[in-house]
């Protein structure tokens, strides 16, 4: 696995000096907001827009997940990255890794799983 990322990375590597990109983003996850009807989505609703900047919040006292991580908007809280998705995440946020989250749908749906949906990125 390690030998697989080094050679990722490489490869990433040069598709940016080639390209010229400062930067590359990689497509970590793409995930719906958990929780999202517990907190200020409902109240933020016609605010947010498609590819709006999120932060990742670890929340590794939670009480419910150690691997929570809380998802913001403009400073408030929307919501949760899924407990079932949220492990790599995490562990990113835990080691430093420079990652960037954006919402990706919005939908007006009446199961609050369906609503927000958002995407995050390793950048390199």
């Amino acid at each position: 696995m390690r030998s697989m990322r080094r050679s990722v990375a490489w490869w990433l590597f040069v598709l940016s000096a080639t390209c010229g990109a400062e930067s590359v983003k990689v497509l970590v996850q793409s995930s719906p907001l958990a929780g999202s009807q517990y907190y200020a989505v409902g109240e933020l609703w016609s605010q947010i827009k498609l590819g709006d900047r999120l932060v990742l919040v670890r929340e590794p006292r939670n009480r419910h997940d150690p691997k929570a991580v809380r998802v913001e908007w403009h400073g408030r809280q929307l919501g949760y990255v899924p407990r079932a998705e949220n492990a790599a995440v995490a562990r990113a946020l835990d080691n430093g890794e420079p990652l960037e989250a954006r919402v990706s749908a919005l939908r007006d749906d009446p199961n609050p799983w369906r609503r927000v949906e958002f995407e995050v990125f390793l950048i390199l």
